[in-house]
């Protein structure tokens, strides 16, 4: 079984990209990153067999991805990351902490396994 893919689209800063994207493939997840969400929606389209979606409730156009990741699979997990436990980006199952990067990856394993196990 492949390790799972996730795209994850965040603006700026590039720091917090880079600490979520290490964070994940250090967990052994497959990661493909965009940095605004015209980029996310391209990055889609390239690769429509994601296993999952994470952005940044904040990021202009977070409801563009959204629609269309359920277009092209209503299945299709979407995970918000908020500081504010208020915000909304359209119909997402699950909203967390972005500043909680654990918890980010336990829900993954929760819904994937854990990909360690996978190379196994």
């Amino acid at each position: 079984m492949a390790r799972p893919t996730l795209l994850i689209v965040e603006p700026e800063p590039n720091e917090a990209l880079s600490v979520r994207k290490l964070v994940l493939e250090t967990a052994k997840f497959n990661v493909v990153t965009a940095h605004s969400s015209g980029e996310g929606l391209e990055l889609l389209k390239k690769f429509p067999n994601v296993d999952g979606i994470v952005l940044l409730a904040e990021m202009n156009g977070c409801e563009n991805i959204v629609n269309a990741a359920k277009t092209l699979s209503p299945s299709l997990p979407v995970i918000l990351l908020s500081a504010n436990p208020n915000s909304q980006c359209g119909i997402v199952e699950y909203y967390l902490s972005s500043h909680d990067p654990e918890q980010l990856v336990k829900l993954l394993r929760s819904m994937f396994g854990d990909p360690r196990e996978l190379a196994s």
